[in-house]
């Protein structure tokens, strides 16, 4: 590329605590509108028509002499990566940094409801009042029960113990400020889990689906722990380059939207690939002067939809 000499550290540092990470955040959401297009059709092991999120938060460590603008501990700092993962595709469709003291359940005031949406998190997220507000903007919840709900039980539907499900029942809340914070009926599901030999309780402002179908949703909420392990593990967000929160919102919003470049090709040109291995051949083809697909495939690529052109010769020799 013309460099005369290594790329500098500070280099990297300068420009990223000089760019305003907003740039990569507008750029990202840009990207996350066209990869949820492209996988809106796509399963994640439950057939529903309905759109399924899941809701949930990783923790990045670092050093409090460093950055004393994220405090987490008295000798600690982290950020939080706040995600809202699309389930089809595992596409981000929210994401909020914050230093590492802000507590999950207080992201539930940043998210704008959508109505006719699953929102599956887990017991962090547990807060009646602000989960009356998904409820009340037409929007589903599914989220894991708390060992000392105090609630009646007001009908029990018939279950097949053989699924694994005790009991399906319509509860009422008891306590004085739960029962003011979400004054509705809720469902509460008792799961024996086969695999791990638990009993999990789930709970849901959906009645019309089956409740082997709401254990299932929950299930499928470790998509968004994979999300975060691959973001992590090849995308090198545990260095960065620049110590200001500038620099890091940056670098994350940077990786996040080289997750969804990579998911967006996967797509458009059909590959069977994993994204790790997308994100390996792309990085050491980055610089090649050839076709993508030439470069992913290894063989003379030519697009599906690549239109015959007619055009005559103005020219004749």
């Amino acid at each position: 590329m013309g460099f005369r000499e290594p790329i500098r550290r500070s280099t990297l540092s300068d420009a990223n605590e000089a760019r305003d990470w907003r740039i990569y955040a507008d750029f990202a959401q840009v990207l996350i509108r066209q990869a949820r297009k492209l996988y809106a059709a796509d399963s994640f092991g439950v057939e529903l028509a309905d759109t399924v999120y899941a809701l949930d938060s990783t923790t990045i460590d670092l050093c409090l002499s460093v950055f004393p603008w994220a405090p987490f501990r008295a000798t600690k700092a982290a950020v939080k990566m706040h995600t809202l993962l699309d389930l089809r595709g595992a596409i981000p469709s929210f994401l909020h940094i914050s230093d590492g003291k802000l507590h999950d359940v207080n992201v539930l005031d940043l998210l704008i409801p959508e109505a006719g949406a699953i929102y599956v998190m887990d017991r962090g997220y547990l807060d009646f009042e602000r989960l009356h507000v998904l409820h009340q903007a037409g929007a589903f919840f599914v989220t894991r029960a708390k060992s000392n709900l105090d609630a009646r039980r007001l009908y029990s539907a018939p279950t097949d113990r053989a699924s694994g499900i005790i009991c399906d029942q319509t509860i009422a809340l008891n306590g004085y400020y739960s029962r003011q914070h979400y004054p509705d009926h809720l469902r509460r599901i008792r799961l024996r889990d086969p695999e791990s030999i638990r009993t999990l309780v789930f709970l849901s402002n959906q009645f019309a689906l089956p409740a082997i179908t709401i254990c299932a949703l929950y299930k499928a909420r470790w998509h968004v722990e994979l999300f975060f392990k691959w973001v992590k593990q090849h995308l090198r967000i545990k260095r960065f380059y620049g110590t200001s929160e500038n620099a890091v919102k940056s670098q994350i919003w940077i990786a996040v939207s080289v997750y969804v470049l990579v998911a967006i090709v996967k797509k458009r040109l059909n590959l069977e690939a994993s994204l790790y291995t997308l994100l390996q051949i792309l990085s050491v083809t980055l610089f090649e002067k050839m076709l993508i697909g030439q470069a992913l495939t290894g063989s003379e690529f030519r697009p599906a939809n690549e239109l015959q052109c007619n055009q005559l010769s103005l020219f004749a020799f």
